[in-house]
């Protein structure tokens, strides 16, 4: 849920929208130089960028090619749009400069029927405006790979449209759904409300959540692949260890911090097999970190770049890929 589109929109109103391309859909593991030979065979291209996510560093799968002449970006469009690469259909339209009017447009929707597709979810979005970018949750960590896990992403062309989605959309039921779907906006780590939304989380907790998250956390807890891979600290998986999934580090927590409130802030980002709080030994209060694990390296990466900097409570959370050294 990186901010990164608008955070790269090049250029102002006039010249740079007649040349400056977005291209949505790229392959995972294509660079920024083969994006650049793809569209330099068009024609000059003044500069190409791949984005990538800020902290994990792995492609988003777009970028920004900039033409130095409007005709060759217009002919990039003709010529590259809806070319096969790989397992992808890329998308190549002109890019927007940034303005206020398409910040924020990206939704999380939950709850979609598991024989939904993307193309489904798209059209079933699609009446309110123009979508820029979907995405559909598939699980990994099942043996039943592709199968979606009912959670999708829809980034809107504006932010009008998105909100129209929400209204008419949130609480529905889609054909063939036997229990409505959530559609909201996106968090996006940079804006206060989510932080307030999180701090509120907190001080709710000693509630003990009895709502649906809780259950969502309970069915995750005694999943097979929860077994407890934090048995003695020094066993806790590292990244690249596919097997148990990939471990995050999540260090400043307040004393007060338990399991639930880690399934809280990574599950949306999609599937958690399991989480621990480091307790004292005597007090059982939280020492201050705690670790969880993710099935997918994606949306592990998604996670840590959404959640690392955040205000939870009064302290500002540092969340990390474990590496190997183990935090006694």
């Amino acid at each position: 849920m990186s901010n990164g589109y608008e955070d790269h929109m090049g250029g102002d109103e006039g010249k740079d929208a007649k040349t400056n391309l977005i291209v949505n859909y790229l392959p995972q593991n294509m660079t920024q130089e083969e994006l650049r030979s793809l569209f330099s065979s068009i024609g000059e291209v003044e500069s190409a960028k791949l984005i990538r996510d800020k902290v994990a560093g792995h492609s988003l799968g777009y970028g920004f090619v900039n033409y130095l002449n409007p005709s060759d970006a217009e002919r990039a469009i003709s010529t590259l749009n809806g070319l096969r690469l790989q397992s992808k259909t890329i998308k190549v339209s002109y890019a927007r400069p940034s303005s206020d009017t398409i910040k924020d447009a990206n939704l999380y929707i939950s709850g979609l029927p598991r024989s939904m597709t993307q193309k489904d979810v798209e059209d079933m979005f699609s009446h309110y405006g123009h979508i820029i970018n979907s995405r559909v949750l598939v699980d990994q960590g099942t043996g039943k790979t592709g199968v979606s896990r009912g959670v999708a992403f829809i980034r809107f062309d504006k932010r009008a449209e998105a909100e129209e989605a929400v209204k008419n959309l949130n609480g529905q039921k889609p054909p063939g759904a036997s229990e409505p779907i959530t559609v909201k906006f996106a968090a996006n780590p940079n804006q206060v409300k989510n932080s307030q939304i999180l701090s509120q989380l907190y001080h709710n907790q000693s509630r003990r959540f009895g709502g649906p998250l809780h259950h969502q956390a309970q069915r995750f807890r005694f999943s097979p692949m929860g077994v407890d891979h934090m048995g003695g600290m020094g066993g806790v998986s590292v990244p690249g260890n596919s097997t148990s999934g990939w471990c995050i580090f999540i260090y400043n927590l307040g004393q007060d911090a338990d399991e639930s409130i880690l399934w809280q802030m990574f599950g949306p980002f999609g599937a958690v097999t399991n989480v621990k709080v480091i307790r004292d030994f005597n007090t059982n209060k939280c020492k201050g970190f705690g670790f969880v694990t993710m099935t997918n390296y994606e949306e592990a990466a998604m996670a840590i770049a959404s959640l690392n900097g955040y205000r939870l409570g009064d302290k500002i959370l540092q969340v990390s890929f474990k590496t190997s050294k183990g935090h006694k």
